[in-house]
């Protein structure tokens, strides 16, 4: 067995072989630190490797976790192309082709539409209007592997007791499944990666539980630029009990006032108005 670095990739950290066009090295794809020539001089510096690859691996998971993302999960409405608020309430899902836009969008359609038939300001087909409507589009679209069709059918079934269908929280509560936390905080890393403020939020939250502040503080600084108001106030806690700085709580302020602001426009703030007087009976 070779006792070479592992740094050098040009050779197969087991058996020393250098690659070439007639041997194909091939990288260890949880660290990257090394290549081998073949399955068993993988299988067979395994034990040598093993720490170090776990340590690597572990390095560059937290570069991704911890890498601020661009933007929400929800992305831009697909109609006015502004960011979606993170707040599903202030948004709208079609039915028909699962599309999520924002109030502002539905509102100020509905205020040119014609007629009694509705059609989607998306796809500009007509809306479903029965369960049975909705039900068949959404299976349409989860043949065509849309995410969003696939959640919502797996929300459905949550709420009619169906948890093995469901998509969510489950290995927290054990429905359906069985209970497991690493499977738990796998998907809300997966979550986080992807934009998810809520779920970036709950890893906050667990890992202050675990005595890990300052990766608690890393998360709620993450969401908190992405305009979620629970990680501002978890931040504005920690501050006045020293975990944060007074400049690293101001940049977090800015951000998190640039991401809700970039999320407003008067055509929103006319639908947020009318949905309100809508709901108090005007």
């Amino acid at each position: 067995m070779s006792d070479r670095s592992e740094a050098d990739t040009s050779c197969c950290a087991a058996c020393g072989i250098a690659g070439g066009d007639d041997i194909k090295l091939k990288e260890c794809t949880a660290c990257y630190l090394v290549r081998y020539c073949s399955l068993k001089c993988q299988k067979d510096h395994r034990p040598k490797h093993k720490r170090a690859c776990k340590k690597r691996a572990a390095e560059l998971r937290d570069e991704l976790l911890f890498k601020q993302p661009e933007s929400t999960h929800l992305g831009d409405c697909p109609i006015c192309m502004m960011p979606l608020p993170i707040y599903l309430d202030k948004t709208t899902m079609m039915n028909c082709c699962c599309k999520l836009i924002c109030n502002g969008c539905s509102h100020a359609y509905d205020l040119r539409r014609v007629g009694a038939l509705k059609n989607c300001p998306f796809c500009r087909e007509i809306a479903p209007s029965t369960d049975e409507e909705i039900y068949k589009q959404r299976m349409k679209r989860i043949e065509a592997n849309d995410p969003v069709a696939m959640r919502r059918e797996g929300f459905a079934n949550y709420h009619q007791g169906n948890y093995i269908s469901a998509l969510t929280g489950m290995y927290h509560k054990g429905q359906g499944v069985e209970k497991d936390s690493r499977k738990e905080i796998h998907h809300l890393e997966e979550a986080a990666i992807g934009g998810h403020p809520n779920a970036r939020f709950n890893l906050g939250c667990k890992e202050e539980g675990s005595g890990n502040i300052e990766r608690a503080v890393k998360h709620f600084t993450i969401a908190a630029n992405l305009g979620d108001a629970l990680s501002i106030k978890a931040l504005m806690d920690r501050f006045k009990v020293g975990f944060v700085s007074k400049d690293d709580l101001a940049a977090a302020l800015r951000a998190h006032k640039a991401a809700v602001d970039a999320t407003k426009s008067p055509q929103r703030e006319a639908a947020e108005e009318y949905y309100r007087i809508r709901r108090n009976g005007g």
